[in-house]
């Protein structure tokens, strides 16, 4: 979910961004001690992903790998012949299970013969949805009926089934487990792994006290909000909750913290940055609410509430984010006690409960989209 490109620049104007200009194809670019930035191509509107690369004594560890695709394969080569310095990739990290953050993880793995850390719901998310066991045609329908989509437009749902094998390499058949607040260590430093969730099962952030330093991955990201959905596979999950849930873990730590976000470029600001999302999804749920008040009793489902969260144009792949999202919303709403879920001959309608005039409370923490890379 973007916002409009006066709100997106009147928000960015809050955020520094001290680390300067991209580092070049197949270049490294050191923005803290030992840590490296290096960003790799996508090819979805998203056209990129910024990874990381901490130098330890006796080799390198990786965080994010890339897609699967030709173009990253290569340029993983030239990073490998040119800027290693004769040391071997000892770990390789993973945020998440999505194919930008972890399409190439097998591969580098096995080319280095070095482990995968991972959390335990990602890793396992990972292979269930690479085997294609967590996700049928006909589960899939139901979830798409369920809530009011279109008999003539499901077959777009149905098309971007099996993408995610081909943006990920198969998985190392071990891994070794991020656990939340149980620290490692990289490059000689402490890092404490946070967990969030709602964008994915266990997404693991990494926070470097001594450094001041954190790889947020897509928890938190300086110019989108990153994608928050409802999947088949869990049809009724609140993940927009769960999201804001998990900022109050980021509210702890220092307002000058340097953050390395999987897309954008490093910035300083993080509190800021949290207030901006709190406020751009509280915007979004009233926007949800209005709609459903103007419904009345019929209420909405979640497929009529797509064009009010994304008015503009949506192409085949970028429907399939914004209705998983505007569930999300639907979710939270119900969650909040300011929607009522009924259901009317199997589809399931949301009924205004609260006055969209009065505001919601206060709360703790949000997020947007990042589509095509989830």
């Amino acid at each position: 979910m973007l916002d409009s490109p006066d709100s997106a620049q009147r928000l960015l104007q809050q955020l520094r961004f001290p680390c300067g200009d991209v580092p070049a194809p197949g270049d490294i670019k050191q923005v803290a001690r030992g840590v490296h930035w290096l960003r790799m191509p996508l090819p979805f509107q998203l056209n990129h992903i910024n990874l990381w690369m901490i130098e330890e004594v006796d080799g390198w560890t990786i965080v994010d790998t890339g897609i699967n695709a030709a173009a990253t394969k290569e340029l993983w080569e030239k990073i490998f012949a040119d800027k290693l310095a004769g040391k071997p990739v000892t770990r390789v990290v993973a945020t998440h299970l999505h194919p930008d953050h972890v399409g190439l993880a097998g591969w580098l793995c096995e080319r280095w013969n070095a482990p995968l850390l991972m959390t335990l719901g990602d890793y396992m998310s990972a292979l269930a949805i690479r085997n294609e066991i967590s996700d049928s045609d006909e589960q899939r329908q139901t979830h798409l009926v369920r809530n009011g989509v279109p008999a003539e437009r499901i077959a777009l749902f149905h098309r971007h089934r099996g993408g995610y094998a081909k943006g990920v390499t198969p998985l190392p058949a071990a891994f070794q487990r991020l656990i939340h607040a149980h620290p490692i260590t990289l490059g000689g430093h402490r890092w404490d792994v946070i967990v969030g969730r709602g964008h994915a099962p266990e997404h693991a952030s990494l926070w470097c006290p001594e450094l001041n330093v954190l790889i947020a991955g897509d928890q938190v990201l300086p110019k989108i909000s990153t994608n928050v959905g409802v999947w088949p596979n869990e049809p009724f999950a609140d993940s927009l909750t769960w999201f804001l849930d998990s900022f109050s873990r980021f509210r702890r730590l220092p307002a000058d913290a340097l953050v390395l976000p999987s897309h954008g470029f490093p910035f300083i600001g993080l509190h800021t940055r949290l207030d901006q999302l709190v406020a751009h999804h509280d915007d979004r749920l009233n926007d949800i609410a209005q709609a459903m008040t103007r419904a009345g009793a019929a209420g909405v489902t979640g497929w009529d509430m797509v064009p009010v969260l994304f008015p503009r144009h949506l192409d085949n792949n970028q429907i399939v984010f914004a209705f998983s999202e505007t569930l999300a919303h639907l979710h939270c709403l119900e969650t909040r006690a300011r929607a009522r879920r009924t259901i009317v001959d199997g589809v399931h309608r949301f009924v205004a409960l609260v006055d969209p005039a009065l505001g919601a409370g206060p709360d703790d923490a949000i997020e947007m989209m990042d589509t095509g890379t989830a």
